[in-house]
């Protein structure tokens, strides 16, 4: 190893507490042994690891885990690869239709990164999703960990990963007593997650490290008598597995009310919706018109902002229902009330702005509540 590389080394390991018997090569062979062979037995059967030489299948699943669990992803990933099989057909759906397949999953700025990286591929690379590491991380949405994991599980390439299954796992067995997140302790992670690798299997080797981390290597209450890597694990020998890797400062959540408006037309069953703008949370989603603080903390204040925002021309009506949900920070009441115009005809709309019936809501982008909200209407 070059001077500078070991120079590099020496400061990550001193930077973060931690035991350092993986530096040792016998104990990484039985590391990969060991789990390996826990991983062979022990796999789940998973519609993704049935294309796994698919860089496309990979990148797809890789995405949808994000933040997510995988009962939740299993009948996403089936639906969109039956409906956009290749990068290019993925690339040639309108946004709105990948949207509305997204629906439910969350998290929706996944959904127009894949979108605009599936075009920059068939601009790009022909169609055909690149198997060079810079390629990959130059794509919308992708970073160091995505990246790594697409190209060792699909091309056997030899890319480290850390996520939070593999940094709850290494954290561990290296008894790394910084929480992951701190600089040094990401930095020290990241240089055992490349050191751990075999030289062949990589791909086999992550996909069963983050199974482990997943399965047995759980946040609480870690199973330990059935993890294959007990033996060897420096933060189970020091009673260290139930507080490594130490806890996030739990977010304060904050109660929120929003107002809902379902705005029928005065002549048809019909109802008022519109598309939610670029920089406003579901943006590309179309929704009813709805407000919150610091437009409206009332819905009197909800009514005027809809006649400013909209030219609505309308008067409240009865509680339709009320949702409660969570956004980010916010913990969120959301009551959706009917309303009613004033004026006979409606204004002409925009072109971001429809009249749907509830039949027709049924086939646009919503978010959960909206789409709570349209089933209510469909079921009147």
């Amino acid at each position: 190893m070059a001077k500078k590389a070991k120079r590099a080394l020496s400061e990550v390991i001193s930077a973060a507490p931690h035991d350092d018997r993986w530096l040792s090569d016998p104990w990484r062979t039985r590391i990969r042994r060991r789990l390996l062979q826990w991983f062979k037995k022990n796999a789940r059967s998973l519609p993704w690891r049935d294309r796994a030489s698919d860089p496309y299948s990979v990148w797809l699943s890789e995405v949808m885990l994000q933040q997510t669990q995988v009962s939740t992803v299993i009948p996403y990933f089936k639906r969109f690869l039956e409906k956009f099989p290749t990068v290019t057909d993925l690339a040639a759906a309108e946004e709105a239709t990948v949207l509305q397949l997204w629906e439910g999953l969350g998290y929706y700025r996944r959904a127009r990164q894949l979108h605009a990286a599936a075009k920059q591929i068939v601009e790009s690379h022909d169609g055909k999703f690149p198997t060079q590491y810079d390629d990959v991380l130059a794509l919308p949405g992708i970073g160091r960990y995505t990246a790594g994991a697409i190209l060792s599980i699909s091309t056997g390439q030899r890319l480290p990963i850390v996520e939070a299954n593999t940094q709850r796992l290494y954290s561990r067995l290296i008894a790394s007593t910084n929480h992951p997140t701190d600089k040094a302790a990401n930095a020290l992670l990241w240089e055992f997650a490349e050191r751990i690798l075999p030289r062949r299997d990589s791909g086999q080797f992550n996909q069963a490290a983050m199974e482990l981390g997943a399965l047995v290597c759980t946040p609480q209450q870690p199973d330990c008598p059935n993890c294959p890597l007990q033996p060897c694990c420096a933060a189970h020998e020091k009673g260290l597995e139930t507080i490594i890797p130490g806890k996030v400062k739990r977010i304060q959540y904050e109660a929120r009310d929003e107002y809902a408006l379902l705005v029928r037309h005065p002549d048809r069953h019909a109802y008022f919706v519109y598309q939610v703008p670029a920089g406003q949370r579901w943006a590309g989603l179309w929704d009813f018109p709805r407000f919150g603080p610091p437009h409206a903390s009332s819905l009197d204040g909800a009514i005027r902002q809809a006649r400013q925002d909209f030219g609505l021309e309308i008067k409240a009506g009865d509680l339709a229902t009320t949702i409660r949900h969570g956004v980010t920070k916010y913990r969120i009441t959301l009551y959706a009330h009917h309303v009613h115009w004033q004026s006979p005809e409606p204004s002409s709309l925009e072109e971001n702005q429809q009249w749907q019936t509830p039949e027709q809501l049924q086939s646009l982008p919503l978010n959960t509540t909206g789409r709570k909200l349209a089933n209510l209407l469909a079921a009147e």
